[in-house]
C-alpha cells in the first residue's frame, strides 16, 4: 500500500537510522525556532501504541485516524508506530519508513508534551521481520497498545503474535472487521477491546443513568423481550447496544438466555429506538438521534409515566480510543 505510506505525512528516512533521525529532526525542528522537546520527559512518556493499517484502508481513510492518533497522543504522549502492509504478495523483503512528531501545550504553559510517530511500509516478504522492527522503534519499559485497523482476515493478523501477546489491549472495531473477529481465539482474548462499544460510552450511561432509578426488580417484571431498530450507519453499535442491554437485564434478575432480543435495520427510524416489551402495564421506550443530537425517553414502572429529553452522542475517535485502552 504505497498510496497509504505516501500519504501520511513526514520524512522519509533509512530504516536503520530511524532513532537517529528522530533526534535530528527534532534538532533541526529547534533549530528553525519549532516547537520541540526541551527533555526526554516531553517525549512518549506514557505508552507505546501501534496503529496496523488492514488491506481495506484507502489513502484518505488512512489520514484520518493518523489525525486521530495525533488528537488521542495529545492527552496521552506516546510513541506511535504507524504499520502500513504493501497491498501486492511479493517474496521481496522490503521496508520503508518515514518519521514525524510535533509538540503541543499541556494544562499550563511550560507544560510542553510531544509525540513521536514512525510509519513502517513493509512488503509480505518482510512479515516475519517487521514485529522485530516494530520492537525497535517502541520506548522501552512503557506498556504497549494494538490497534488492528480494517484488517481483512483474522486469521492473517493472528500471525502477529508479538503484538498481540505483549499488548496490554488490542483494539479493534466490529463496524469494519470480518464478523468473526470478537469471537475468533486471539492469543490474548481478554485483552480484546471493540471500538463500537467504546463509542457507546455516553449512550450506555444516559441509558443506566436513567433505568438506575427503579428498582431492578421492576424492570424485568414482565420483561418478554426487547427490541432494538436501527438505521444502517450504526449497526454494530446497535448489535453491541443490544448485548450489553441483554447483560445488565440478567443482572436485574431476568433469567439467562430468556429474554428475546432483536435487532432491526430501518432507513426511516432514528439511529437507535430501543423498546422493552412487557406482559403487564409497564413501559420502556427510548431514542436516539444522533444526527442532531437529541434523545427521548418514555418510561412508566407502576410508579406513574416519565417522559425526559436528552442529549445524545458517541465518544469521538481519540476518545473512543483512550476508553478502550485504560478502562
Amino acid at each position: 500500500m504505497p498510496a497509504i505510506f505516501n500519504a501520511l505525512p513526514g520524512i522519509e528516512v533509512p530504516v536503520s537510522a530511524i532513532k537517529h533521525s528522530l533526534t535530528n529532526m527534532w534538532d533541526d525542528t529547534a533549530a528553525q525556532g519549532g516547537a520541540a522537546p526541551a527533555s526526554d520527559d516531553a517525549k512518549a512518556t506514557q505508552v507505546n501504541f501501534v496503529m496496523h493499517l488492514g488491506f481495506n484502508t484507502t489513502a484518505e481513510d488512512a489520514v484520518a485516524q493518523f489525525q486521530t492518533a495525533v488528537a488521542f497522543s495529545r492527552r496521552y504522549p506516546c510513541r506511535v508506530v504507524v504499520l502500513c502492509p504493501m497491498s501486492a504478495d511479493t517474496a521481496a523483503v522490503e521496508v520503508r519508513a518515514k518519521i514525524y512528531g510535533e509538540c503541543h501545550l499541556g494544562k499550563s504553559k511550560g507544560d510542553t508534551r510531544c509525540c513521536e510517530f514512525v510509519m513502517l511500509n513493509y512488503s509480505f516478504g518482510a512479515r516475519s521481520f517487521i514485529e522485530d522492527q516494530v520492537s525497535i522503534c517502541l520506548s522501552t519499559d512503557l506498556p504497549l497498545y494494538y490497534w488492528a485497523h480494517r484488517f481483512v482476515s483474522s486469521a492473517r493478523i493472528n500471525q502477529f503474535k508479538y503484538l498481540l501477546s505483549r499488548s496490554k489491549r488490542v483494539l479493534i472495531d466490529s463496524a469494519l472487521v470480518p464478523a468473526d473477529a470478537l469471537t475468533f481465539p486471539w492469543p490474548r482474548p481478554e485483552a480484546v477491546r471493540d471500538l463500537a462499544y467504546a463509542r457507546l460510552l455516553p449512550v450506555r450511561q444516559a441509558l443506566g443513568q436513567f433505568l438506575s432509578a427503579y428498582e431492578p426488580a421492576r424492570l424485568v417484571d414482565g420483561l418478554s423481550g426487547v427490541t432494538l431498530s436501527h438505521n444502517a450507519a450504526v449497526t454494530a453499535e446497535a448489535t453491541v447496544l443490544l448485548g450489553w442491554i441483554k447483560t445488565r437485564l440478567e443482572v436485574c434478575g431476568a433469567k439467562t438466555g430468556q429474554v428475546p432480543t432483536a435487532t432491526e435495520a430501518c432507513e426511516d427510524c432514528p439511529s437507535f429506538d430501543l423498546k422493552f416489551n412487557y406482559g403487564n402495564a409497564h413501559h420502556f421506550h427510548w431514542n436516539g438521534d444522533l444526527a442532531h443530537g437529541r434523545a427521548h425517553f418514555d418510561a412508566d414502572f407502576g410508579t406513574g409515566r416519565t417522559l425526559l429529553p436528552t442529549a445524545v452522542s458517541l465518544l469521538t475517535p481519540e476518545a473512543a480510543l483512550g476508553e478502550a485502552m485504560f478502562f
